[in-house]
């Protein structure tokens, strides 16, 4: 069961493919995490150059899932729309280790939660499992700037 699908999450990300990165959101708790899908299909623009004769799902764009899942995350506690003269951008990203590679047929699991924030800087907890193992784990801290 989710309860956002792809049509609401268009809602609050501004990404479009091939960098949309989150497929679908399976739990969310105001204010504190979320658990997001991405389904990891040999069809992804990146496998064709990434490995070829192994393809892997590049380690950044893990990252970038996870990110995403953050920026809905912040969005729907703040209870507010994305703005469209608005960015949630990356200002740091500490302690990330890539424990196992993700590959074609995968669905990412993307667990994020929210340790705090402060003056509009929010700091998380993340990590991205594969059938429960652990593959990516990182701290994430982001904002939102006027563009």
């Amino acid at each position: 069961m989710s309860i956002m699908n792809i049509h609401d999450i268009l809602k609050y990300l501004p990404h479009r493919y091939p960098i949309l990165l989150v497929d679908r959101v399976l739990s969310f708790e105001t204010g504190k995490d979320i658990v997001a899908l991405k389904n990891v299909s040999i069809n992804e623009p990146f496998f064709s150059g990434h490995f070829p004769h192994h393809p892997v799902m590049p380690g950044v764009l893990i990252v970038e899932a996870l990110a995403q899942a953050a920026a809905i995350l912040t969005i729907k506690s703040e209870n507010s729309a994305p703005k469209e003269d608005s960015v949630y951008y990356f200002v740091g990203i500490d302690g990330v280790r890539f424990k196992r590679p993700v590959m074609p047929g995968d669905q990412l699991i993307l667990k994020v939660s929210i340790e705090r924030q402060i003056k509009g800087l929010w700091k998380y907890s993340a990590r991205a499992e594969v059938d429960g193992q652990l593959v990516t784990e990182a701290q994430l801290m982001c904002t939102v700037r006027a563009v």
